[in-house]
């Protein structure tokens, strides 16, 4: 039985957080209640044939309520970010596989960019076994990080230029840490960095991937991606229906 659905949602709450990067919360009573940290949704706009997918960066199920935090990086997304509290959208939601939350463990969360929104639903289920290492180009571009600390996961910023927090590479703040399972989601040689420390540390790693996704269901083959089976040959998966989240031994960076 299918966990997901398709139904209108109307727009609560729209934040700007960073000059082209949105925070927009939904009425979606019967989507959020099967959603999960690390899954995402497909927003059909008026006058566009394809959906666009966007990442859920909170979940409130006795609200009803989802939250997607997105940055402009097209038409779409810009006409995404047009949108104003009481308009109505078509969701298709929960898709995809999540993150493997355990509460009993530690977990380092690396987040590049605006790979960071999808981590902060882990935060939220974590609590104080979360610790958030999230790296930006700059201090303008720095999302979230209060959000994070609000969770009760210990925070770091890194950027690129040095502007705030640690100058230089989040994932030279996550060596410093101590972790029992890494989380990430980013730009690829990031991802390439948190699967190399996860496996220095002989822990285990799992990586958001991200891929235009036009169906959201595995049917469009658009979003194919090399995967490893255990025996090590290759073949192709689908980031939205296999992922977009995997076990960092089975992905081909």
């Amino acid at each position: 039985m299918k966990k997901f659905d398709s139904l209108p949602c109307r727009l609560r709450d729209v934040r700007r957080l960073a000059e082209d990067v949105f925070d927009f919360v939904f009425e979606c009573e019967g989507l959020a209640e099967n959603a999960a940290p690390g899954q995402f949704a497909q927003i059909r706009l008026p006058g566009h044939t394809l959906r666009r997918p966007i990442s859920i960066c909170g979940i409130e199920k006795e609200n009803g309520w989802l939250r997607f935090v997105f940055q402009i990086r097209g038409q779409g997304t810009a006409e995404l970010a047009d949108c104003e509290p009481g308009d109505e959208l078509e969701i298709l939601a929960p898709l995809g596989q999540g993150f493997p939350l355990d509460k009993t463990k530690k977990t380092l969360l690396i987040g590049g960019g605006i790979g960071v929104p999808p981590l902060l639903g882990c935060a939220a289920a974590l609590g104080d076994k979360a610790v958030a290492c999230l790296g930006f180009r700059n201090k303008s571009a720095v999302i979230l990080e209060e959000d994070f600390r609000a969770a009760g996961a210990k925070t770091a910023i890194a950027t690129d230029d040095g502007s705030y927090g640690h100058h230089g590479l989040v994932t030279e703040l996550a060596e410093q840490e101590d972790f029992d399972v890494v989380f990430a989601c980013g730009p690829t040689p990031m991802l390439r960095a948190a699967k190399a420390l996860a496996e220095s540390r002989q822990v285990p790693c799992y990586l958001s991937l991200e891929e235009r996704m036009a169906c959201g269901i595995g049917a469009c083959l658009g979003c194919a991606t090399p995967l490893l089976r255990e025996d090590g040959s290759q073949y192709f998966g689908h980031v939205c229906k296999d992922g977009p989240v995997f076990d960092s031994r089975r992905v081909v960076l």
